[in-house]
This record gives structure tokens, C-alpha cells and sequence, in this order.
């Protein structure tokens, strides 16, 4: 975490790929760093189309996760969880929040991270929310926007 214990916030503005393209080479850099994820969703849709991406996501290599509402599994387990809503099942220094997923400023994560598609104005409203929000808390903000090749650079 940052200062006192109070999570970064850095968002992601998606203008190039889908969500579920941009996830996985950053759900991998956190993994890399001993990073549990929890990967928030209020969308089925999304929450499957990301488990789906997550299998096919690079042949070299593997990134381990499970959907919360899955039978059977422990999501105290899982290195990254798909979830419906912002619970800590699994430990988790990061939280992703997709397709308007909220969470406190003051969150207990390390990072919280945001990502919102351009096309999406209801969503792109929400993420300058919580960025006012953390900023207005004096909590550490970034903001990157998507390159032409899909990576990301810092702006503002």
C-alpha cells in the first residue's frame, strides 16, 4: 500500500482492445509480483468473457484464476477471482473493478485498478469519480491511456 496504508489508484482508459484483451498482461505483472487479484464485475458477461480470455491469454504462459460463483471452488485459492462484488475472498493486494465496479477510496489494497472502456460514457463517469474521489483523499492517482499498439502510457 501507499502512504499509512491506503491503496493506489491507477486507471485505465481502453480505446484499442477489449477489456479482456488488456487484462491479462497486467493481471500477469501483478502475479509477478506476489499479487492476489480480486477482478470485480456486476456483468456475467464480462465475468465469463474474462475467465474465457484468462485460458487463452498467452501459450507461455499461465495465468491461474476461478470464478467466485463457480461449484466447488475455494476462492480462498484462487491467485486472481472473478467476482460479482468487491468481497475479499481471496486475500487480495490488488482489486480490479470493471464495467463500473466500486470501491471505497480507502479500500484495503495495496492498488485498486480501474479499467474503463472510451465508448462507455456511464462507465467513464463512475471511473472520474473515483478518481476525483482518491485524489480528493490525497491517495495516489495514475491514469494511463491506451496506446495505438494496445500498451499503456502515462497521461496527465
Amino acid at each position: 500500500m501507499s502512504e499509512a496504508g491506503k491503496p493506489e489508484w491507477w486507471f485505465y482508459h481502453l480505446k484499442r482492445t477489449t477489456l479482456e484483451q488488456a487484462a491479462g498482461p497486467l493481471l500477469e505483472k501483478c502475479l509477478e509480483r506476489g499479487w492476489r487479484v480480486l477482478a470485480v464485475s456486476p456483468d456475467v458477461r464480462r465475468r465469463g468473457a474474462l475467465d474465457a480470455a484468462l485460458w487463452t491469454y498467452d501459450d507461455q504462459s499461465f495465468l491461474p484464476h476461478g470464478q467466485a460463483e463457480a461449484a466447488g471452488l475455494d476462492p480462498s485459492r484462487q491467485p486472481i477471482l472473478i467476482a460479482e462484488k468487491g468481497d475479499n475472498l481471496n486475500s487480495a493486494a490488488v482489486a480490479l473493478l470493471m464495467d463500473g465496479a466500486e470501491l471505497p477510496v480507502d479500500a484495503p489494497y495495496e492498488r485498486c485498478m480501474v479499467m474503463f472502456d472510451d465508448g462507455d460514457a456511464p462507465v467513464r463517469s463512475k471511473a472520474r469519480s473515483l478518481f476525483k474521489a482518491a485524489s480528493d483523499a490525497g491517495l495516489t492517482t495514475r491514469y494511463f491511456q491506451q496506446t495505438e499498439q494496445g500498451g499503456w502510457k502515462e497521461a496527465g
